[in-house]
């Protein structure tokens, strides 16, 4: 009867979690191994493993010698590198499609993984590297950005509106890049400094107290009732005294127009126009009409723009 060629457990974990929070069945597989064996001797796990009475050789073997580990029904544990240790994987799968090795059993396990938004972390760090490295990002200031916040968004409007899935998640990208980076700039202040966890952790508490739908005992079944809970709790919030408190006044004008449109029909008041001769008035009705029925009068005016801007360029003879 054949020797029993063992078994090999390729441990992945993640560094987006901390060193030391395994998984159970990484656990057992580790101390249930005859050997544990680690490429990199600075893998952050090693500490903890060591801690916790799991012996681990820095080691790196070939497909070779790994099998050979194995062989009489040992288990090796390959705590993995973060690449993964694509090396060592290809070499197995080689041995096995020759023919000639009599393979142990494979088990992928792991130890570790990332939860949702686990990315952002890798975020923070990047920026926190270039902030402190990068020639032109270590000078910049709230003020000196705030340009490229306001170009973002209109960037990430168009990729909205012309539908395109990977112009939006790139924009996305670059929107969330603004919020980091003024994050970060925030952490130096001397007086009043915040870090992204600050802000993440300041909208968590708004959205939860603005949702007393979803989170508290309130109900809510359509969109209207949940608009009226979220300016009601707004408004105490803010402690407003007005309906049109905390409208910002530089946004683009038919916006500003339906946005003033949208919070007094919102709070049942019955506030007339202003009448006066002058294209400025006019405007200002068609968006409150716009508002009314439901569509938003700066959209509508960039897609019948776009409209315009193609029918230019067909007049030009420019491909579209």
């Amino acid at each position: 009867m054949a020797a029993d060629p063992g078994r090999v457990v390729l441990l992945t974990t993640s560094h987006r979690v901390a060193p030391g929070l395994l998984s159970w069945p990484a656990w057992q597989a580790l101390r249930a191994a005859d050997r544990v064996l680690c490429a990199d001797g600075a893998h952050p796990q090693l500490p903890y493993l060591r801690e916790a009475g799991t012996a681990v050789d820095e080691a790196a073997p070939t497909a070779e010698e790994l099998v050979d580990a194995c062989a009489g029904g040992r288990t090796v544990v390959v705590v993995a590198t973060g690449e993964g240790e694509p090396a060592l994987t290809d070499g197995l799968a080689r041995l096995a499609g020759s023919g000639r090795v009599r393979m142990p059993e494979l088990e992928l396990l792991p130890a570790s993984y990332d939860l949702p938004g686990a990315r952002l972390l890798d975020l923070v760090q990047v920026m926190d590297r270039i902030r402190a490295e990068c020639p032109w990002s270590s000078r910049q200031t709230h003020r000196g950005l705030a340009k490229y916040g306001i170009e973002e968004a209109y960037e990430l409007v168009e990729a909205i509106e012309e539908g395109d899935r990977d112009e939006l998640r790139e924009e996305l990208g670059d929107v969330l890049l603004q919020v980091v980076f003024h994050a970060r700039i925030a952490q130096e202040d001397p007086d009043a400094p915040f870090s992204i966890d600050d802000v993440a952790g300041g909208i968590v508490a708004k959205l939860i107290h603005r949702h007393p739908h979803v989170f508290g005992d309130e109900t809510a079944s359509t969109p209207e009732e949940v608009k009226e809970h979220w300016l009601r709790t707004k408004a105490v919030e803010k402690r407003r005294e007005s309906v049109t408190d905390g409208i910002p006044l530089a946004q683009p004008g038919l916006a500003l127009a339906a946005k003033l449109a949208s919070r007094v029909r919102t709070a049942g008041l019955r506030v007339p126009l202003p009448q006066a001769p002058g294209i400025g008035y006019e405007l200002l009705a068609l968006a409150a009409r716009a508002e009314a029925d439901g569509v938003d009068p700066e959209a509508a005016l960039r897609a019948a723009a776009r409209a315009y801007r193609d029918a230019v360029r067909a007049a030009e003879g420019v491909a579209k």
